[in-house]
């Protein structure tokens, strides 16, 4: 959800009794008219589960229903706590985390040669997903089954990994572990600062990433966690393309939400649109604006 600094509101979001639609990092489960008034429910929304021993993982893969074959896959990992409990109930996916940036915009990477797959967190670390099993070669074993079983179902062979967040830990680990299967990665609002759920990227082994690489930061994130000095630093670093947005809005909710700049509010598609042009030419433009 893009919720990764863990103050006040984090550890108020997180504890709290009825998991109240908050942004910082958890969100109700889509049930009722909240999934009738998303606008991602227009398209095709499918689970795929896979079983791994006593424990599963799944995604949901959303797609333009007449579309029939592929040539991209896109698998998204949403911010803190990462952990969506994707499950189907009465045969509809249902899901917690609606509110994050990709999952929330996952309707714009969609066309009749592109679908996405929002990863979630496998089924026995939803109490606590934290940083450090993601970067455990079980957790690259674990997505890399899911993908593997997706891109059979739907005929992809490669994916390009995005994480946004937290969920910048996540892919960059996956990807990390999986060059073949992960031959591109995208960052955005990425976590790079310590924190107690973990390191973060901090300190992360640059070099053991095969995946191209592009960053995806608003200059105007407030998050304490994801300044974008950091990102700016880090795409000279890795000597990776940084994509630069600017404006949105209107923001509401704490810095480190989803609704504020450090969740690209108000300027979702244009950001997507720009990801996508890179994925396919491999150029990346030096900034998006809002219209």
């Amino acid at each position: 959800m893009g919720a990764d600094i863990l103050g006040f509101w984090e550890r108020f979001c997180w504890r709290g009794l009825l998991w109240l639609a908050c942004l910082c990092g958890t969100a109700a489960a889509q049930t009722g008219s909240e999934a009738a008034a998303d606008p991602n429910s227009a398209l095709a929304n499918e689970v795929v589960t896979v079983a791994r021993g006593d424990y599963g993982i799944s995604g949901l893969v959303t797609r333009l229903p007449e579309a029939k074959a592929f040539k991209h896959g896109i698998a998204l990992f949403p911010g803190y706590p990462s952990i969506m409990k994707l499950r189907e109930e009465a045969g509809q996916p249902r899901f917690e985390l609606g509110g994050n940036f990709l999952i929330r915009s996952r309707r714009h990477w969609v066309d009749a040669e592109t679908l996405v797959i929002s990863v979630d967190a496998p089924s026995d670390e939803w109490r606590s997903f934290n940083q450090h099993f993601r970067a455990t070669p079980r957790y690259g074993a674990d997505v890399a089954a899911l993908l593997a079983e997706a891109g059979r179902r739907y005929g992809i062979a490669e994916w390009t990994l995005v994480g946004t967040s937290e969920g910048s830990v996540s892919a960059f680990h996956a990807a990390r572990m999986n060059p073949a299967l992960a031959p591109r990665l995208i960052l955005t609002a990425s976590l790079m600062i310590p924190g107690r759920n973990g390191p973060g990227l901090s300190g992360v082994a640059w070099n053991e990433l095969s995946s191209r690489l592009l960053w995806v930061h608003h200059v105007d994130d407030p998050c304490a966690s994801t300044p974008f000095h950091e990102a700016r630093r880090l795409a000279e670093l890795t000597r990776s393309p940084l994509l630069t947005v600017r404006g949105g809005g209107p923001a509401r909710g704490a810095p480190c939400e989803a609704r504020s700049a450090h969740g690209f509010v108000g300027v979702e598609r244009e950001t997507v649109a720009a990801m996508l042009e890179w994925l396919r030419s491999g150029q990346a433009a030096a900034e998006v604006v809002a219209k």
